[in-house]
């Protein structure tokens, strides 16, 4: 598979050769496109070292910061427009672990989204305190209910998609950021009837740089589900009466 993995930094100088060396262990095969929002503590220019001496090694830079789901989808339509035919996600501070993406990878044979998780048998976090996990759960439990996505790591960032999965998603359509966008993708993933796997992973507590999360982030994550679970609720009752419709024509 030609597969590309994608990384979005800003102000990840600690970590962002560390991170490409694993990944370079981890999945020799795949690329490596490192998206930068003009981070001023030099991550641009480091990855542009690291593309200089790695020809698997791509960098994309833009001029400012403007969310994780921006820098996601600018990484996404520049994976596509070179014929990539799977695009991990991954971030930069090692919570995503390289070793854990070759079983993700070989998952694809029976889906065509994959979604690295924390919350099914044997998946797991590391160094997270209670009141954390329980945050991470109760947003993914009330993103699964309200918008009927079978899906127990909502809110995690570590996925593997198919090229012909994001076409049929629409980037376009997908306009949310930080942790909302994937929710936002899961969401449209279901929607478009692919085919969603859950392989588990262990997530460690990143150990150095500054996390990017705030309860603003979650507050937006939790409204926005919410507008969406009740735009779509009237669609969502018209296709439950008729698979009723159709069951009790079966029988």
């Amino acid at each position: 598979m030609n597969a590309v993995v994608i990384i979005p930094t800003y102000n990840e100088a600690q970590n962002i050769a560390w991170i490409v060396g694993r990944v370079r262990n981890a999945v020799p095969d795949a690329s490596v496109l490192i998206v930068d929002d003009g981070s001023p503590d030099g991550t641009g220019e480091l990855a542009d070292g690291l593309a200089a001496n790695d020809a698997a090694v791509a960098v994309l830079h833009r001029a400012g910061k403007e969310g994780l789901g921006a820098a996601y989808r600018a990484g996404m339509r520049w994976a596509l427009e070179r014929g990539h035919d799977v695009i991990v996600e991954m971030d930069a501070d090692g919570s995503h672990r390289p070793e854990d993406l070759p079983p993700m990878l070989a998952a694809l044979d029976k889906a065509d989204v994959i979604v690295g998780s924390r919350w099914v048998p044997g998946g797991g976090v590391v160094g997270w305190p209670l009141y954390r996990k329980a945050i991470s759960r109760v947003g993914s439990a009330y993103a699964r209910f309200a918008l009927g996505v079978p899906v127990r790591d909502m809110t995690g960032g570590y996925r593997v998609f198919t090229a012909d999965a994001l076409e049929r998603i629409d980037l376009d359509a997908v306009l949310s950021q930080g942790y909302c966008f994937q929710i936002d993708m899961l969401w449209h993933a279901q929607v478009a009837g692919l085919r969603i796997r859950e392989v588990p992973i262990t997530f460690p507590e990143r150990e150095r740089g500054n996390s990017k999360m705030s309860g603003a982030i979650v507050l937006e994550a939790m409204l926005r589900v919410t507008g969406w679970a009740v735009g779509s609720l009237p669609a969502r009752m018209r296709r439950a009466a008729g698979k009723q419709q159709a069951a009790a024509g079966v029988r």
